[in-house]
């Protein structure tokens, strides 16, 4: 597939990433020398410097050959008009990515489809959705679902009151009589493990499952957790990102934002009835002593400033708060999370490039990257008829063994697979895998 990214920042530039994995044709297009150099030193791309908006810039992409234009610069209508020149020019799909949120409330408004443009993306909107989720379990640091929560992916710390601690996977299968649920891997001190029976569970480490949709109590118990019914929650910082959030929250929680700014704040008011806008500084403790933050279920930091995100957080952590979530803007930050006390970092930026790149996957093979500094992908595979991983038992696969089946969604139904579980023809394949062998694995589904 011939693809053309306008944008070498940290969406383009992740998203190249991703796809280049994949032996795509991609061209990387950019305004800036240094951005395009770092890019040609990383990755297995072509790059042209020039403004995409440019027909010259475009042709000499060969835009006319192109399968896909994927615009994300950091400035949106830079993107729209790129797009629908691309259009224009003979590229057969484009996605833009936007900052006017106009454009995603009022869709009734304009076509966008009928212009040029197949799909609009916004950070901010994706990353609300993603609070919205990770809001779902307060216990759960990591969630995705697959086809609507027929099967899940989740990720728990285990803490002093995990009945598993010191003991192996085989001795702590009594804990999973309903088999609703596997463990995909195992985080610990910066190492990723895909646990077989003799590994060992250890305070601290932090578990990842695949879930059934009824696996989710069996789950908390397994780990030592209580579920936690969230109901108030306080949003730091009035950036478009906690706009979408506290618009998307304030019909099932009672949402406080704080924002620093005075006349921003009586502007929010107005744009969010449902929500108390709070003007004040949301670094300064003794106010969010003052607004409740001891009556906090859950606390959102969502500023300009990743510090300031991560701090704050640490402060409501510190008061109690069951489950907090902060936004950085550096991806490096993820890993940090759990080393450091919080629940859940995320990067609006990278869950915007596995948006897309989920997008263009759709119908073939998924992967999910991003996840809290783990060196592993979900991946997810349609089988296609005569495959390798059809031909026997998941047991007698010879599957390699830096990576777990962790479940199949057959008929519209989830199914978690143990070894004498076979797949046929058009399941969906859940797969958690280490990266070294992601290649080996995708022979298996060929």
């Amino acid at each position: 597939m011939k693809i053309i990214i306008a944008g070498a920042g940290e969406v383009g530039f992740h998203l190249a990433r991703l796809l280049a994995t994949e032996s795509h044709d991609i061209t990387l297009i950019d305004t800036q020398y240094e951005k395009l150099d770092y890019a040609r030193n990383h990755l297995d791309v072509m790059t042209l410097k020039g403004d995409s908006t440019s027909f010259k810039i475009l042709k000499d992409a060969r835009i006319g050959e192109a399968d896909l234009l994927i615009a994300v610069t950091s400035a949106g209508d830079t993107n729209i008009t790129t797009c629908l020149i691309g259009k224009k020019l003979g590229a057969k799909k484009t996605i833009a990515r936007i900052r006017n949120m106009e454009y995603l409330v009022d869709k009734s408004i304009l076509d966008f489809k009928t212009m040029g443009i197949d799909e609009l993306i916004s950070p901010e909107s994706l990353a609300a959705r993603e609070i919205k989720r990770l809001l779902k379990e307060s216990a759960v640091t990591d969630s995705f679902e697959f086809e609507d929560g027929k099967l899940s992916f989740l990720g728990l710390q285990i803490d002093e009151n995990a009945p598993l601690i010191g003991k192996t996977l085989a001795e702590t299968a009594y804990l999973n009589p309903d088999n609703d649920f596997i463990i995909a891997a195992i985080h610990r001190d910066g190492e990723t493990i895909i646990p077989r029976g003799k590994t060992r569970f250890q305070l601290n480490d932090h578990a990842y499952f695949i879930a059934q949709s009824g696996g989710m109590d069996n789950i908390l118990n397994f780990a030592g957790k209580k579920r936690i019914q969230i109901k108030n929650i306080m949003i730091l910082g009035g950036s478009r990102t906690g706009i979408h959030a506290a618009r998307r929250l304030s019909s099932q929680y009672n949402i406080k934002l704080i924002e620093i700014n005075k006349e921003k704040s009586f502007e929010l008011a107005d744009e969010l009835p449902e929500v108390l806008v709070i003007n004040g500084d949301g670094t300064n403790a003794e106010l969010l002593e003052e607004e409740g933050i001891n009556q906090m279920d859950a606390f959102i930091a969502v500023t300009g400033n990743s510090e300031t995100n991560i701090l704050s957080c640490l402060v409501a952590k510190n008061r109690g708060v069951a489950k907090t979530i902060a936004m950085v803007e550096n991806i490096e930050y993820i890993n940090l999370s759990h080393n450091i006390g919080l629940d859940t970092m995320i990067n609006k930026k990278l869950i915007a490039a596995n948006f897309i790149f989920r997008y263009i996957r759709k119908g073939e093979v998924i992967s999910l990257t991003g996840i809290n500094g783990v060196d592993a992908e979900i991946l997810e595979f349609k089988v296609p008829a005569g495959s390798k991983v059809t031909t026997k038992p998941i047991k007698d696969l010879d599957f390699p063994k830096s990576a777990i089946i962790g479940g199949v969604i057959r008929d519209e139904v989830g199914y978690i697979t143990l070894g004498e579980f076979r797949i046929i023809p058009n399941d969906r394949v859940v797969v958690f895998s280490l990266s070294k062998c992601i290649h080996d694995v995708e022979k298996f589904f060929r």
